[in-house]
């Protein structure tokens, strides 16, 4: 706790914009406050998001998480949105972004890309063992029950849990894009082979009234 309470004093001295990274993973974002659950380096904010955030009111420009909300349930994660609302300053912004419910739903379609192909392939391979052939649907199975996963979301839904949660001016994003520059290039494409975290995420914005 003395460690956090240091690197949160570090952060907040040496930083005019206060930016958030939730469940950074090695996802080490430069001029933010990066945390995460369980983190063996000793610069990561220790943070339990299922939990009221440790933060003031109005305190941070930007919150930033990638590929963490999908491992709450749903209403917790609805919880923790309204929590980083709260955190957030007047006219500040979050970004979500997450696997997408469609990209899984799309590996069924009979007439699949060489992307969708190669994912297929490369997920058996990697995650998915004992299995007769490399298909879709021990792909799917695998991915809503692995690594964690309580809910995946689609537009729609992750949209009603931001509205739900407070905030306006939702817009979705593709990958590493936003017309705020303090919110772009944030995602890791670099812990995914070429295209795969484009193919599975969707990216929602969203601004505290």
């Amino acid at each position: 706790m003395g460690i956090d309470r240091k690197i949160m004093k570090v952060y907040f001295n040496n930083h005019r914009i206060f930016k958030l990274n939730v469940g950074c993973g090695e996802n080490i974002l430069k001029g933010w406050l990066n945390s995460d659950y369980y983190s063996k380096n000793s610069k990561i904010f220790q943070l339990d998001a299922t939990k009221s955030l440790p933060f003031k009111s109005n305190v941070f420009h930007f919150v930033f998480c990638e590929h963490m909300i999908e491992h709450f349930p749903y209403f917790i994660g609805e919880r923790f949105l309204s929590e980083v609302k709260r955190i957030l300053k007047s006219n500040g912004k979050v970004r979500i972004a997450t696997p997408n419910l469609r990209f899984l739903i799309d590996l069924f379609k009979s007439d699949k890309s060489k992307l969708q192909e190669k994912y297929i392939s490369w997920a058996t391979k990697m995650f998915i063992k004992d299995v007769p052939l490399e298909h879709e649907t021990f792909v799917i199975n695998n991915f809503v029950r692995a690594w964690g996963h309580q809910f995946i979301y689609d537009e729609k839904t992750l949209r009603l849990s931001m509205e739900q949660a407070g905030f306006s001016e939702i817009t979705r994003c593709e990958l590493n894009t936003s017309e705020d520059n303090e919110l772009k290039n944030l995602e890791n494409v670099n812990r995914m082979p070429d295209g795969f975290l484009n193919l599975e995420t969707l990216i929602l914005e969203g601004s505290k009234p």
